[in-house]
């Protein structure tokens, strides 16, 4: 874990197949696929989409008998934990689980009866399953819209609590809980409230959040509000977009507050009349080049002499501008090369792949060290 000044809030560790949710993990990053669950084919395809763009969880939709049945066999394809998505049928949660199902996204209070509810959370206990429970402000119960006539953070806290209370009462402690509105500063405060009511790990979003450009907008405003405060051991930012955009903004907005570190980490000017280069295509060029690399590392692409240099000696790598027919190359802050002044793309790609690979195995070797120490 790279070094944040935000101190976490220390919640209870649950285990969501292979994944640690709270305590000192790192924050978990989730999508969800929007392919029809009974098209085994196409779901799987985007699953393992999603993890090679870095996702730690997957949820996936299950409403039907039939979707139980797939996703038996989405789950014997695929090697990320998968969360199925429940709604009121307690017999769909019950086959989930007997298909391996890694969590449940399912309220208990709406599942029916307590004898419905007692046999998914003995199940669960059985099989070592966890619960999120979600509570979304455009499904509140009835009861609690007329109560407060409209969401509200305390409609929120209260309806979660709710569903705490009955899974308290069967002595199940391994669930994470959610509070989403599409309204950020609802969204906030509630999550503020349930965090110092409540033990659990909490999973973050702003549910309905809008399109790629507005969505990770909103939610990189109210979701940053809260990870500055400490807040959160699991995010989705929720899009109306393709799902690897999901990953890729959460993965940004956590590097960004230094929660956690993928891939890599542009430091790029907006480009002005100084560039000697063209700095936006040479960034829309890398970052679509280089999605692939997970390993964390920091490079610096700045069209001019002004604030280049200085950028690039703090960078693993740093490519500036200047001399427009040779640009300056600097590895971990050192000059290292001059590459011309166009047609530069491939050997800067390449340059900074090597570094990637080497930055890996320094990694790989730290950690086997720091295991064999132990």
């Amino acid at each position: 874990m790279i070094d944040s000044p935000i101190k976490r809030r220390l919640s209870r560790q649950i285990q969501v197949g292979s994944v640690p949710i709270g305590g000192e993990a790192p924050i978990a990053v989730q999508s969800m696929t929007n392919t029809n669950t009974c098209d085994v084919t196409a779901t799987v395809e985007q699953i393992e989409g999603l993890v090679d763009a870095g996702a730690d969880l997957i949820r996936v939709s299950v409403p039907t008998m039939d979707a139980a049945d797939a996703f038996g066999k989405i789950r014997g394809s695929v090697s990320v934990p998968l969360i199925a998505d429940i709604h009121f049928d307690h017999k769909i949660a019950l086959q989930v689980i007997k298909r391996g199902v890694d969590c449940l996204r399912i309220n208990p209070g709406n599942i029916g009866r307590e004898d419905r509810v007692r046999a998914v959370v003995s199940s669960c206990l059985d099989q070592g399953v966890p619960i999120r429970i979600g509570v979304n402000a455009g499904s509140l119960e009835k009861d609690l819209q007329k109560k407060y006539g409209e969401p509200t953070p305390d409609a929120l806290v209260e309806s979660a609590m709710r569903h705490i209370d009955i899974l308290d009462r069967l002595n199940f402690q391994e669930f994470k809980v959610s509070l989403k509105a599409s309204e950020i500063f609802m969204t906030v405060a509630a999550y503020r409230k349930i965090a110092n009511q409540i033990e659990q790990p909490l999973h973050l979003g702003i549910t309905e959040a809008g399109g790629l450009r507005s969505g990770t907008v909103k939610s990189a405003a109210g979701l940053g509000l809260l990870l500055m405060d400490g807040i959160g051991d699991t995010l989705r930012i929720s899009l109306a977009a393709d799902p690897l955009e999901e990953v890729k903004v959460g993965f940004d907005l956590l590097r960004s507050l230094r929660l956690r570190s993928h891939g890599i980490n542009f430091i790029a000017c907006p480009s002005c009349s100084r560039q000697t280069f063209d700095v936006i295509a040479t960034m829309n060029q890398l970052e679509a080049r280089l999605e692939d690399v997970k390993t964390p590392l920091n490079v610096a692409v700045i069209g001019c002499v002004v604030n280049g240099p200085g950028e690039a000696k703090e960078a693993d790598i740093g490519f500036t501008g200047g001399n427009p027919e040779s640009l300056a190359l600097f590895i971990e802050g050192k000059p290292a090369a001059r590459l011309p002044g166009t047609g530069f793309l491939d050997e800067l790609e390449s340059v900074i792949r090597q570094r990637a690979q080497i930055k890996e195995k320094e990694r790989t070797a730290l950690i086997a060290h720091s295991t064999d120490t132990q």
